[in-house]
């Protein structure tokens, strides 16, 4: 069933776990989440994120996301990732998304407090959750790691300056940022996981951890019972699925026929798998 962002913040809230945000990018993954959310009996949200345009227009894919997220038989909130500007967010509204993220932490602080706040008012009036962004989340396929700066904390989320930014926005949720980076795992995470707590303790609303590359299951989970209430998953998702293509097709002889139509099955299968994981983790369950 399609719900908004809402209902499952505030289960997640009263029942101390992390809803999974996948991103998806095409067919196969949207369903690989769906059926990996229903085989868990667990909510879900289908992420779309604007740097995956290249692959598929939001234009393209919008109807087919709500038309899953609609027939599941779990909840499911079909969500913006990483919009840039407010007329991303307006056009995924008039979409039909049940729920944006306005990303404007680049930005100078001013600035994306006035650009969170004005998307606020657009999408409440339309019954639409917000999500910003607040603090400097690395990003591995950059070469971005925490070495490269000199001082963590004037990139890490300052738990005053959360509390300021969520009452000049009235934003739903907040992205924090604590040491989490986004692609290919390839230094391991300086965390500062009691930020988390020190935050929740300032402003006590739902929380999302954006770029789990590299992290345990023990890493994940005490992120959970800080405070993390939404976590956005994708990369060792798409991993499982190439990998899993790759493995069935170097089995095959030289001279042995290859159907496309087998290979989106393959990658769904793993993906499936991958993602049930990682909800289970989420939820505290294993």
């Amino acid at each position: 069933m399609l719900v908004s962002l809402k209902p499952l913040m505030e289960e997640a809230m009263a029942k101390g776990y992390a809803v999974g945000a996948f991103n998806c990018p095409n067919l196969d993954s949207i369903r690989a989440i769906i059926n990996a959310a229903e085989a868990t009996n667990m909510p879900v949200i289908l992420n779309y994120a604007e740097a995956h345009s290249e692959f598929i227009s939001m234009e393209e894919i919008a109807p087919i996301m709500l038309y899953y997220a609609k027939k599941a038989t779990v909840p499911v909130c079909v969500h913006l990732d990483h919009g840039a500007t407010i007329e991303t967010c307006i056009k995924a509204i008039k979409l039909g998304f049940t729920s944006v993220m306005i990303d404007a932490s680049a930005s100078d602080y001013d600035e994306n407090v006035k650009t969170t706040a004005e998307v606020v008012k657009l999408a409440h009036s339309v019954g639409v959750t917000v999500e910003a962004e607040l603090g400097h989340i690395f990003a591995f396929s950059d070469g971005e790691t925490s070495d490269k700066f000199n001082n963590l904390d004037d990139v890490y989320t300052d738990p005053a300056t959360a509390k300021d930014f969520v009452e000049r926005t009235g934003v739903d949720v907040l992205a924090i940022a604590f040491g989490t980076s986004h692609g290919v795992y390839t230094q391991k995470p300086v965390l500062d996981l009691d930020r988390i707590t020190a935050i929740k303790n300032a402003i006590d609303i739902p929380f999302v951890m954006h770029g789990g590359s590299g992290l345990s299951k023990d890493e994940f989970q005490t992120a959970v019972r800080n405070g993390i209430r939404k976590i956005n998953y994708y990369t060792y998702m798409t991993l499982a699925g190439g990998k899993a293509v790759k493995e069935a097709l170097d089995k095959k002889n030289a001279d042995e026929m290859v159907f496309y139509h087998d290979i989106p099955m393959i990658a769904i299968k793993a993906m499936q798998e991958n993602i049930e994981d990682a909800i289970e983790v989420f939820a505290l369950k294993k």
